[in-house]
């Protein structure tokens, strides 16, 4: 999941997370994290160190990639990690001495999530990681740790979902970037509720949209697409929840999303696999 450069403050977002009910919960529902921006540098955290595993395991010819990245069907490997042959049978790799690394229709359910932690190239990581300490902190004030964990793990997961059914068969697509999309999708509906500057948002996501296009060819459109989509569905549910009952609400629309997300998936694998 390619990523390009994203960075933008909201200031009428981090305003509306300034504030606090009697109960030192956020504006939406959310308790008021001490230190804003603490998970973000956990999350940073996870994907460096995934990332410097990658580099310490043979970088490019890592067999980490095999394992971590999302791919649909399961695909042949040389044993250097160098060249990858898709849509052949796990008999077949056998029989050319080449490694066999089952795909998420063949049971490799994790690959939707460990894809998300994911990288190889250092441009990737880099740009990635800029974007989510740009936009983190500011969602984690807004909405509290728990609600912004889940904003980013859902967005990640829609992305890698939306890749499962629309990218090739024979693919293997990794990066945060479906989740740092979706973070940009959130701070849109955010920026909206609060009648911030919506435009300067959409200028960036239109950039973004442009440079994904531009770069099809490399950058996976779907893990944006479904990142962004995700992103702005979650924040919804999460913004615009009412008050009376507001978290049993937040979590039942959450518990929803998981719900449609491995349908989804268990769909795809059925039409993969039948």
């Amino acid at each position: 999941m390619r990523q390009a450069s994203v960075g933008f403050q909201c200031p009428d977002c981090v305003a509306e997370g300034a504030k606090t009910m009697r109960t030192g919960r956020t504006a939406y529902g959310g308790i008021r994290p001490s230190n804003p921006g603490a998970t973000t540098i956990a999350l940073i955290g996870v994907n460096v160190a995934v990332w410097f595993a990658i580099v310490a395991t043979g970088w490019k010819s890592s067999e980490l990639i095999e394992r971590l990245a999302l791919s649909p069907l399961g695909t042949c490997f040389t044993t250097d990690g160098g060249f990858y042959f898709p849509n052949l049978t796990e008999a077949t790799c056998t029989a050319t001495g080449t490694d066999y690394v089952p795909g998420v229709a063949d049971g490799s359910y994790w690959q939707l999530a460990t894809s998300m932690f994911a990288h190889v190239e250092i441009w990737h990581i880099a740009f990635n990681m800029f974007a989510l300490y740009a936009l983190g902190p500011q969602l984690e004030l807004v909405l509290g740790r728990a609600r912004f964990l889940a904003l980013y793990l859902l967005s990640g997961l829609a992305g890698s979902t939306l890749v499962f059914w629309l990218a090739d068969e024979g693919s293997a697509t990794l990066g945060a970037s479906g989740a740092v999309f979706g973070l940009m999708g959130a701070l849109l509906v955010i920026a909206f509720k609060v009648g911030g500057n919506v435009q300067s948002i959409l200028t960036w996501i239109g950039l973004n949209v442009a440079i994904t296009v531009v770069g099809s060819s490399f950058i996976s459109w779907q893990a944006h697409l479904g990142g962004l989509l995700g992103g702005i569905a979650i924040a919804a549910a999460l913004v615009y929840a009412p008050r009376r009952n507001r978290t049993q609400f937040q979590v039942g629309i959450l518990v929803f999303i998981a719900a449609a997300l491995a349908l989804a998936v268990i769909a795809r694998s059925a039409v993969l696999t039948g």
